[in-house]
């Protein structure tokens, strides 16, 4: 056996250096699949974090591209009906804006002539049932009032509430401001080129990566494109529904109170349970507990009916997800951006899912690479 100048002999020079790779062979294999599950899960979180800290850092950005995305999805099929009246697209787009400002516009106005002077009642009696209720609470359950105080006042610090800031107040109406018109103006431009856009992102893709990133592109596009219409539909029914049920059970408010339904619809699971005890604790104040009971009946039938035959109807079965992803997802997107989290939570994760399920699927026809044989 020969050493060299250090003493060292060639043998344990290779033991020494192939010392790492027979410590890890030498592991058993969910020790390994745990370690390098792990690792990319950190990763994946640390990207993650990162990503929400940039989106929260670009909040009024960020939402007006969120927007803008969720109306231009929305106003696609019109635009490409104009299309086909051999209108040139920049005026296509134009009368697409300006329908949807119509829109806007004119039932803001008929929202503010039915329910502006009801929104003062509507707090007010919120707050009576609210009191009914912690009276039933407190007579019914072992709880004391400064018991259920202290939890209430936790619960305030916890949601932030604190005095009202005019400097803060003015600053979030003009950021707002600006994203509502930073939305418009984006939205014009991705109406009337946001193809050729895309185009030109694909023409500079070469390979198999290049028909992968077009099938991935246009199921993410109309599983945006169906969640937006199906979202307004879905919200509109239940407006309609659980109002209809008010106005039969003589419950004041109807109309705030199926405003508040069609909004709160466009947060899946969450939006109509808050907007449902809204109208529970109306109807508690108004007209009593049974007239409350029989509103509950309502709303959870409504509910029933919507999300177990209309949803599946209307949304399709590439966009549904599981109501488990929702909770979490719609909780995570509050936590990380507050209510326009919570609104664009549920269709990021449905346009992400589809793209990776379509790139999978792709993968698997196609047929991946196999990675090369390593020596054992």
């Amino acid at each position: 056996m020969v050493a060299d100048g250090a003493g060292r002999t060639p043998e344990g020079t290779a033991e020494r250096s192939a010392g790492p790779r027979q410590t890890w062979a030498a592991l058993p294999w969910l020790v390994r699949s745990a370690v390098v599950s792990s690792a990319c899960l950190v990763v994946v979180v640390a990207g993650l974090y990162l990503l929400g800290r940039i989106v929260v850092l670009l909040a009024p950005l960020a939402i007006a591209l969120a927007a803008t995305l969720f109306l231009a999805a929305l106003l696609d099929p019109v635009q490409l009906a104009l299309r086909r009246l051999r209108l040139p697209a920049p005026l296509a787009a134009l009368l697409s804006v300006l329908l949807l400002l119509g829109i806007l516009v004119g039932v803001g106005a008929l929202v503010w002539n039915l329910a502006a002077n009801q929104f003062t009642e509507l707090s007010r009696e919120l707050s009576h049932g609210l009191e009914r209720t912690r009276d039933f609470v407190t007579s019914t359950l072992p709880v004391t009032d400064q018991q259920l105080d202290r939890l209430l006042d936790q619960a305030r610090q916890a949601a932030g509430q604190g005095s009202v800031d005019p400097v803060s107040g003015a600053r979030t109406a003009v950021e707002v401001l600006g994203s509502a018109l930073l939305a418009l103006v984006l939205l014009f431009f991705l109406l009337k080129d946001g193809r050729s856009m895309w185009h030109w992102v694909l023409s500079r893709m070469t390979g198999p990566n290049r028909s992968v990133a077009a099938e991935a592109g246009r199921v993410g596009w109309r599983t945006l494109g169906a969640y937006s219409r199906g979202s307004m539909m879905i919200a509109a029914i239940d407006a309609i529904g659980i109002g209809l049920a008010l106005v039969v059970l003589r419950v004041p408010l109807a109309f705030p109170l199926a405003l508040v339904t069609f909004i709160g619809g466009f947060v899946p699971i969450v939006g109509a349970t808050v907007a449902g005890a809204a109208a529970v604790l109306v109807a508690l104040a108004a007209n009593g507990p049974v007239t409350a009971l029989l509103t509950l009946a309502a709303v959870i039938a409504v509910q029933q009916i919507e999300g177990n035959l209309l949803e599946p109807l209307i949304m399709k079965r590439q966009v549904r997800l599981h109501p488990a992803v929702i909770l979490v997802v719609v909780t995570a997107g509050t936590l990380t951006a507050g209510i326009a989290g919570a609104f664009v939570s549920v269709p990021i994760t449905a346009v992400a899912w589809r793209i990776i399920d379509t790139v999978q699927r792709h993968r698997q026809q196609h047929g991946a690479p196999e990675p090369p044989a390593t020596r054992a």
